[in-house]
């Protein structure tokens, strides 16, 4: 796997809004290695003005998965239905009820139809990628959304029966919060 390296324009954004938030934010920080005697964090984020909710540590290997899903998930999609993708994982690893872990979060049981289907070994591309750290960086075109599916494509009857909050559309696929 090759060394990702972060964007600092990616970085000036996430400092510009937290320093817009000034609460609600999440800390976070980005290490260059799966080896924990070894890793280096890239950044931190972390305000004492900020009321930090939930912390959590995003590895290399979890953003080169959550571009993976983000591809399988978003391929044909316009690049704000791929941050959307990505924005639900984060959301879900933020929110206290799914799991703790990116890689938790998106082997979760029926969380994506990549991983139901064994299609998840691909490899992403850059515009996967970039969606990754652009929801990393605070975008989130969803609305805070926890959920998404493609309506025209869908064979889970949950859909139907689910009560949606606050639903958005993005390209081919609903996101909603329940």
């Amino acid at each position: 796997m090759k060394n990702i390296k972060i964007n600092p324009f990616y970085l000036l954004i996430t400092l510009l809004i937290i320093i817009a938030m000034k609460a609600d934010v999440y800390a976070y920080s980005i290490n260059t290695s799966s080896r924990g005697d070894e890793s280096k964090d890239l950044f931190i984020i972390d305000s004492e003005a900020a009321q930090v909710f939930k912390s959590f540590n995003i590895s290399e290997n979890d953003i080169y998965l959550m571009a993976q899903v983000v591809y399988c998930e978003s391929r044909g999609e316009g690049f704000d239905g791929k941050v959307a993708v990505a924005s639900v994982i984060l959301n879900r690893l933020v929110s206290d009820r799914f799991p703790d872990t990116v890689a938790e979060v998106i082997f979760q049981p029926n969380a994506f139809s990549c991983i139901n289907d064994g299609k998840i070994n691909v490899k992403p591309d850059n515009d996967s990628l970039d969606a990754v750290y652009t929801a990393l960086s605070g975008a989130d075109p969803t609305s805070d959304s926890t959920f998404f599916y493609n309506p025209a494509i869908a064979t889970s009857a949950w859909t139907n029966k689910i009560n949606k909050k606050d639903t958005v559309k993005i390209g081919n696929h609903i996101f909603f919060k329940t």
